[in-house]
């Protein structure tokens, strides 16, 4: 199974006490590295969600992030700091009297007070549970998005398989006919230029010329690395980042490819690897 690691996966539960809403995203990365965003009342999750995380992924950039909304009714107004109250009147007081006069503190001057009002502490415990089985259903629908696009991700490598094997295919078929017209042509040169070579050196020298443009090897190696390409996109665990070595190494034979090109065909033939090589490598980078 191949898996990508661009995905998005969002889940949320309603209930009489509120709402809870996990979203997570994930992108390309060269190792797996998970960011948690919490409400603060449910930081005691953070350590949970991170194992799940690493137990479940092997690479990629990983974004969770938990929303919480609880319901108006299970609020009962405002809550009031009564002891931080009382400090402020008798602080008050104490200058009263310190200054002698009378500076009375209204009841808005002591609400507006940084902690006068409280937010009311809700008690997560009973659903942090729910919240950690709500993470797991959206980890769930993460990576089966991951698969989907892992499936097209093969789906797509496959055919610029299929496609670099053909042109191959095609070099390969030429390379006789190829090789025997460069050895002619050469030989028709000497004979223009009415040059005296001995036959031998001649056929040796024609001889290391056709040899510098023979890319059996060449062609060999790319079929090795094509090979080596459908073994890894059909095993299982990681695979991105062996494929994304492999990529170079066609890249590399493409370019030999092309630097002992002799004739505009086998040229176009080598860009064209190159184009359908830089396309799989694109692609290899969200390969899980």
């Amino acid at each position: 199974m191949m898996l990508s690691m661009t995905a998005f996966s969002r889940q949320q539960l309603d209930q009489e006490w509120g709402s809870l809403t996990w979203e997570i995203r994930s992108v390309n990365h060269r190792y797996l590295e998970a960011s948690v965003r919490l409400p603060e009342s449910f930081r005691a999750l953070e350590n949970l969600v991170r194992e799940t995380v690493r137990k479940r992924l092997d690479r990629g950039k990983v974004e969770c992030q938990l929303r919480f909304q609880s319901e108006g009714k299970t609020s009962t107004g405002l809550h009031l700091n009564h002891d931080l109250i009382q400090k402020l009147i008798g602080a008050n007081g104490e200058i009263e009297q310190i200054t002698g006069s009378s500076t009375r503190l209204d009841s808005m001057e002591i609400l507006r007070w940084p902690g006068v009002i409280q937010e009311q502490a809700f008690d997560t415990s009973t659903i942090e549970n729910q919240a950690l089985e709500l993470f797991t259903a959206a980890l769930d629908d993460l990576i089966a998005t991951r698969e989907r696009e892992g499936s097209e991700l093969k789906g797509f490598l496959e055919k610029r398989i299929q496609a670099i094997r053909e042109i191959v295919t095609s070099v390969r078929g030429k390379m006789p006919v190829i090789l025997a017209k460069q050895k002619q042509t050469i030989l028709d040169r000497v004979h223009d230029l009415k040059a005296e070579l001995e036959p031998a050196r001649l056929e040796q020298e024609v001889s290391l010329l056709t040899q510098k443009a023979d890319v059996e090897e060449e062609l060999d190696r790319l079929n090795s690395h094509l090979n080596e390409v459908e073994r890894v996109i059909n095993t299982v665990g990681q695979k991105g980042r062996r494929l994304d070595f492999l990529m170079q190494e066609l890249n590399r034979e493409a370019n030999t490819l092309s630097s002992k090109s002799i004739v505009v065909e086998t040229s176009l033939n080598a860009v064209e690897l190159k184009v359908l090589i830089e396309q799989m490598r694109e692609q290899v980078q969200n390969v899980e």
